[in-house]
């Protein structure tokens, strides 16, 4: 993604790099085969679409929380009852301190201070190489933040608007794994390999479970198992992703976060003028948080030992004022 604006935390103890990226390059589609949910190719399309899904002022026309709205006390209640083991997996993939294909920009940096147990740690969290989710402010549309904000509510200090300090009392809901390699018999997905409405259903099936208000939907394309086995890649422009059809069931459902092992679209784009269509869409539209890069292999391997594809998810991004996203540990519970 293009970095546009910067922000820095530097701490005594802790020092992580807050960048940020409002927008995405305008790129041509590309001729690849639509499946069963063919969406919007022209801009023209796209934009219809936008107008017709966007959530702006449904919850008021100062909101900054979007779709974390929708998680209730009562979400919250209903997440803590799926514990029933206490077993508890993390969804994040420790930081990598080298440069990668996939991981090109860590600018990553951890130094300890001589004589003292104290250390700093700075790394460029938005791309491809660190777990982390996306605030309100990372995408615009037509020159628009989500809820009709214009763009130059966030300047080189940081997002006058939708900041991630939004969620400082972090997310506690009901998750729910999407594992389409499962479902497709496979240990991964390919490159640029699209996920429809249809693959979604399919598996929601074959797994006996449901989507429902508040949840947080994970979709494991087996990034990571694929880099373990076949070494990194470029993943900018090409990764296996949710088509752009799919955002159309994920506001019928009133999903409250949305996340992947990569960026959840699938890239190379498939509309016109608009590298990351999803992403725009889901942030700048339906004003929802995304968590970019998570590492789903164990709780793909604990949900499938405990044959349960629902769990309680908790979540605390660094609350920076004016940060456009977070690194953190997300962390399932069964």
């Amino acid at each position: 993604m293009e970095m546009t604006r910067g922000t820095w935390l530097i701490g005594s103890a802790v020092g992580v790099a807050l960048v940020v990226a409002v927008g995405a390059s305008c790129v041509p589609a590309q001729s690849q085969d639509d499946g069963p949910g063919a969406g919007p190719h022209t801009l023209a399309e796209y934009d219809a679409m936008f107008t017709d899904l966007n959530n702006w002022g449904r919850w008021g026309a100062d909101d900054e929380r979007g779709t974390a709205n929708l998680v209730t006390e009562a979400k919250s209640r209903e997440a803590a009852g799926l514990v029933t083991r206490g077993v508890s997996v993390s969804l994040s993939h420790n930081p990598m301190p080298d440069e990668a294909l996939d991981n090109p920009d860590s600018a990553f940096e951890h130094v300890m201070a001589d004589g003292f147990r104290v250390d700093t740690i700075q790394f460029n969290y938005h791309g491809y190489g660190v777990s982390h989710i996306d605030a309100l402010c990372h995408f615009l549309h037509d020159g628009m933040l989500y809820n009709g904000v214009p763009a130059s509510a966030s300047t080189a200090a940081g997002c006058g608007k939708h900041g991630i300090q939004n969620l400082k009392n972090g997310i506690v809901t009901r998750g729910v794994l999407l594992d389409i390699p499962r479902l497709k018999g496979v240990p991964y997905l390919e490159p640029g390999t699209a996920i429809y409405t249809e693959d979604i259903e399919a598996w929601l099936e074959q797994a006996r479970v449901t989507v429902s208000s508040g949840d947080v939907v994970f979709l494991r394309t087996g990034r990571w198992a694929r880099r373990a086995e076949l070494g990194p890649w470029q993943l900018s422009g090409n990764s296996a992703g949710i088509h752009t059809s799919v955002v159309r069931w994920i506001k019928e459902r009133d999903v409250a976060f949305f996340g992947s092992d990569a960026a959840t679209d699938v890239q190379p784009s498939l509309v016109d003028g608009v590298a990351l269509p999803v992403h725009t869409l889901l942030i700048a539209g339906l004003g929802m948080n995304i968590f970019d890069n998570m590492d789903l292999e164990a709780l793909a391997d604990l949900a499938a030992a405990e044959n349960r594809w629902e769990f309680m998810l908790t979540a605390g991004p660094i609350p920076v004022t004016g940060g456009t996203g977070s690194p953190l540990n997300a962390i399932a519970v069964f």
